[in-house]
C-alpha cells in the first residue's frame, strides 16, 4: 500500500483553496480504487486554517510551517518543501496532486525538476488503473481528450477547476505539524514587492451558482448593462467570452474558456454568444445551458439544453421584467 498526496493552496485570507477541496475529493475516489492512503499536505509561512480546512476532506494532513514564505511568492518554496517530504518519505508517493490554477503550475513544474517525476497537466478526468493513474486532458482546444499515464507509475497531475464536485469526507481527518528543513532543497526566492486586489470584486466566478454571460453580440460595454442586470437580478456572476474581453468591453478576470475561468454553475445564460469550441471548455459542464441567439445554427446550439431564437437585447429585458415583477 502506497500514498497520494493532495497539495492544499492556501487562499489570500490563509483559508484552502476551494480549487484544493475539488482535488482532495478526487484524491479519495482514486485512494478507494488503488488501495492507498490519503495524505494532504500545506506548505505555508501560517497553514494551520488551510490545513484544518484540508483535513475535512483527508485523513491525514500534515502541515510545514516555513516563515519566509509570506514575503515569497507561494509555488516556488513550498516546490521545495514537498520535495524535501518527497526526500524523506520511507516510499515515494504514488501520485501528487494538486490544482492546475497559476500558482499550481508553478508548483508542479518546480516539483517536478528538483524531484525526477513526470507532469500531466489540466486533467479534466483521473481513474485508477492496473498500470497507475490514467489522466484525461484536452487538446487543440477541446476539440480532442486525450488519456495518458506515467512510465514510471508515479508521478505528478494538476487538476483543472469545476471537474470534481468538493465532497467532505463523513468524518474529519487529523493534522500533524512539521518545521521546514534547515538542509532541505533551495531554489531561487522571489520576493512579492506588491499586492494587487480588484476593487468592488465580487465572488470568484468559479464558485458562482448563476452566471449571466456575454459574448461579440452584445455589441459593446453598454450592452454589458443587460448582462450585469440580469445577473443581480438572478443573484449570479458575470461572465463573458474571449472576444468581448479582448475588445476592452469586460474585465479578464470575467473570462470563461480555454484561455480564462473554468466554471460550473447551476445555470448558464449565454446572451449573444456563439458558442465556439474555445467557450465551450470553460462552460460545457454547468448544469442547464440556456442561450439567447439570433442565429439557430449557432454552435452554441449544439449543446444548449435551451436555445432561444431572437434579439438579446429584446429577449433579455423581457426576462428582466419579468424576474423584477417577482414577488417579494
Amino acid at each position: 500500500m502506497g500514498e497520494l498526496w493532495v497539495i492544499g493552496e492556501p487562499g489570500p485570507d490563509g483559508g484552502l483553496a476551494r480549487l484544493s477541496t475539488e482535488v482532495a475529493t478526487l484524491a479519495r475516489e482514486l485512494a478507494a480504487a488503488s488501495g492507498d492512503d490519503v495524505v494532504g499536505i500545506v506548505v505555508g509561512a501560517a497553514p494551520d486554517a488551510a490545513a484544518a480546512e484540508l483535513a475535512r476532506f483527508v485523513p491525514r494532513v500534515v502541515g510545514v510551517t516555513d516563515a519566509a514564505i509570506a514575503e515569497r511568492a507561494w509555488s516556488t518554496p513550498a516546490a521545495a518543501r514537498v520535495a524535501d517530504l518527497v526526500d524523506r518519505a520511507a516510499t515515494p508517493p504514488n501520485l501528487i496532486l494538486l490544482g492546475a490554477g497559476p500558482d499550481g503550475r508553478d508548483l508542479a513544474g518546480a516539483l517536478s525538476a528538483l524531484t525526477g517525476l513526470g507532469v500531466l497537466t489540466g486533467a479534466t478526468a483521473v481513474t485508477w488503473t492496473d498500470a497507475g493513474p490514467a489522466v484525461e486532458m484536452s487538446a487543440f482546444g477541446g476539440k480532442l481528450s486525450t488519456t495518458s499515464g506515467f512510465t514510471a507509475g508515479r508521478g505528478i497531475v494538476t487538476v483543472r477547476p469545476n471537474v470534481v464536485t468538493a465532497v467532505p469526507a463523513a468524518a474529519p481527518g487529523t493534522v500533524e505539524t512539521s518545521e521546514a528543513s534547515v538542509a532541505g532543497h533551495v531554489l531561487p526566492a522571489v520576493a512579492v514587492l506588491d499586492r494587487v486586489s480588484e476593487a468592488g470584486a465580487a465572488a470568484p466566478i468559479e464558485e458562482a451558482r448563476i452566471i449571466v454571460s456575454g459574448g461579440r453580440g452584445v455589441g459593446g460595454p453598454e450592452g454589458f448593462g443587460l448582462v450585469e442586470q440580469l445577473a443581480s437580478a438572478l443573484g449570479g456572476a458575470v461572465g463573458a467570452t474571449r472576444a468581448a474581453v479582448d475588445s476592452g468591453w469586460i474585465p479578464y478576470s470575467q473570462q470563461i474558456g480555454q484561455t480564462g475561468k473554468i466554471v460550473k454553475p447551476e445555470l448558464y445564460l449565454a446572451l449573444g454568444i456563439s458558442g465556439a469550441i474555445q467557450h465551450k471548455v470553460g462552460m460545457q459542464t454547468a448544469g442547464s445551458i440556456v442561450a439567447v441567439n439570433r442565429d439557430p445554427d449557432a454552435p452554441i446550439a449544439d449543446f444548449a439544453d435551451l436555445l432561444v431564437v431572437g434579439d438579446l437585447f429584446e429577449v433579455g429585458n423581457a426576462l428582466l421584467e419579468r424576474l423584477r415583477a417577482r414577488p417579494g
